[in-house]
């Protein structure tokens, strides 16, 4: 555990942007810190073995803006040999911290005993902490990232992207969270919780669903309360996640459960406001003096943002697969007069240019 790492200097409860595959890209975190500034973005996750290997569409997912910060990068796979070198990876790169996926419950995932398959299999779970544990410190240490077993493309990329960078930074000891669920087909979470302890990471964060759930039913954050209980009573963070759609919702939620934190997820689609209001929120629970933060968003502005963020993924170089774009697009246009008709629009845009047209053609 790194010492006072930025976790613990954010003022609880945590509210922060929680990582979704496919959705938590570089464009997206960029217009979520503009416009509402939670306490920690985290990236979609990144596989171990893409990263190592050189993959494009792994190392896409690493570039992140300065504003993003405090930004951790997410990362996932099976071989605590690629956890350790993408660990340092992640260190070079300049992230503030490295969290472990081992919640998501997609089947060509956990089918590869990654992501919440890990849960069944806690030794090696543990062993991938260590590894990254290892890495962080290693690099901490000083270790140089030419030296640590990558293929040279992937050096030469790493390089590249830090070219420029002032070298005289220090190297500080990165914090390592944990992203998870209550279990694989039962929920098991105190067990579960307890051995993920033993390794002592900075963060938990806990879906309330097992993999077999996936994103079915309702959160079950009575089971997540009798988690942070236990993770309570030492020096890690427990956070919560799943069906919070509102700041209201979260305030609830931590009141009940006692949360350190909680991470929004599907709240925050086509709302990048959602988090505009968590200075209110935290003065909320901790029964502090704090104006009503009553921030309507106009419709103009909902459309501007959802302009900006077409235009900043084609500046990204999402030009030539802005069809990835869309569903974003789909989430602005929701609560006003012929939305359905605009979010149709939106599904055929081939570019930023379309969605000017389309949004002025409402007026």
């Amino acid at each position: 555990m790194s010492p006072m790492s930025f976790w613990h200097h954010i003022p609880q409860p945590i509210i922060g942007l929680s990582p979704m595959d496919g959705v938590t890209d570089p464009a997206f975190r960029y217009i979520v810190a503009r416009h509402g500034k939670p306490d920690v973005q985290v990236t979609e996750f990144v596989n171990v073995d893409e990263v190592c290997h050189g993959g494009d569409s792994a190392w896409n997912q690493l570039r992140f803006a300065a504003i993003e910060r405090p930004i951790v990068a997410q990362i996932y796979g099976a071989d605590p040999d690629k956890f350790y070198q993408v660990a340092q990876v992640a260190c070079e790169l300049g992230f503030d911290g490295v969290d472990i996926n081992m919640g998501c419950p997609s089947k060509n995932v956990s089918a590869r005993g990654c992501g919440a398959a890990l849960i069944r299999n806690p030794p090696l779970a543990c062993e991938i902490v260590r590894a990254v544990h290892a890495g962080v410190t290693d690099w901490a240490a000083g270790h140089r990232i030419e030296s640590i077993g990558l293929r040279p493309k992937v050096t030469e990329r790493v390089l590249a992207l830090t070219s420029g960078r002032d070298g005289s930074r220090p190297r500080k000891l990165a914090p390592v969270s944990v992203k998870t669920r209550l279990g694989y087909d039962a929920v098991v979470i105190e067990d579960w919780v307890s051995t993920l302890l033993e390794e002592r990471p900075d963060a938990i964060s806990i879906h309330g669903r097992t993999l077999t759930q996936m994103y079915r039913g309702r959160a079950d954050w009575g089971a997540i309360a009798r988690a942070a209980k236990l993770i309570r009573e030492t020096s890690t963070l427990a956070l919560g996640n799943g069906d919070v759609e509102s700041l209201q919702d979260l305030i609830t939620r931590v009141k009940e459960t006692q949360v350190h934190g909680v991470l929004i997820g599907r709240g925050a689609l086509g709302n990048p406001w959602i988090f505009r209001a968590k200075e209110w929120a935290k003065a909320q629970v901790n029964r502090s003096a704090f104006a009503a933060p009553v921030c309507e968003i106009t419709l103009p502005e909902r459309f501007q943002v959802a302009l900006e963020h077409a235009r900043y993924f084609e500046s990204l170089g999402g030009a030539q697969r802005f069809a990835a774009m869309r569903k974003h697009l789909g989430w602005y246009c929701k609560g006003f007069f012929k939305a359905a008709e605009v979010r149709s629009q939106m599904f055929r845009a081939t570019s930023s240019q379309d969605v000017e047209r389309i949004l002025a053609a409402i007026g």
